[in-house]
């Protein structure tokens, strides 16, 4: 269960995390910055296990793996929106940041506390008493998941073939 950030349609990976913080590599110095344009003090507010609510596109522009990194970071459980630019999906899988598809977006707002069960394929509005449904990822990236990442799915399976 998490408190909602809520955003917009068209949320851009330079609005996540600026490009001139790219020199960062440490996830917890991202985190600090992330939104930082649109929603100062995001990063001192947020807590762990909220959860952040778009619109359509989320994640377009830059392909850097930096944003969903800065994400993560934060402490978000998951990122819900309407849709996602492909890139950042697929990136924020590699990483193991949730992403979850929701039409129902616009029924969620800033502030409501939401729980999600990923394998049964609802989100649950504490706050309003509503279901939602979500599109539920299939079982092998919700593996990919489980492991912590692209990465660690990958170094087990290759553990258990040596």
């Amino acid at each position: 269960m998490g408190r909602v950030w809520k955003f917009g349609d068209d949320i851009d990976t330079d609005v996540i995390i600026q490009g001139k913080y790219l020199v960062i590599n440490e996830p917890e110095e991202l985190a600090k910055h992330v939104f930082e344009n649109i929603n100062p003090g995001f990063a001192e507010k947020v807590k762990k296990g909220d959860i952040v609510v778009a619109g359509e596109n989320f994640g377009c522009g830059s392909s850097r793996e930096h944003a969903p990194l800065a994400l993560k970071a934060t402490g978000i459980e998951a990122v819900v929106a309407k849709s996602f630019a492909r890139i950042f999906f697929r990136n924020a899988i590699n990483l193991a940041l949730r992403v979850v598809e929701c039409r129902d977006t616009d029924r969620i707002e800033e502030g409501d506390e939401i729980e999600i069960d990923y394998r049964k394929g609802v989100i649950r509005n504490l706050t309003k008493s509503e279901e939602y449904s979500i599109t539920p990822l299939p079982d092998f990236v919700e593996n990919i998941m489980e492991k912590g990442g692209l990465v660690e799915f990958a170094r087990e399976l290759y553990r258990g073939r040596s």
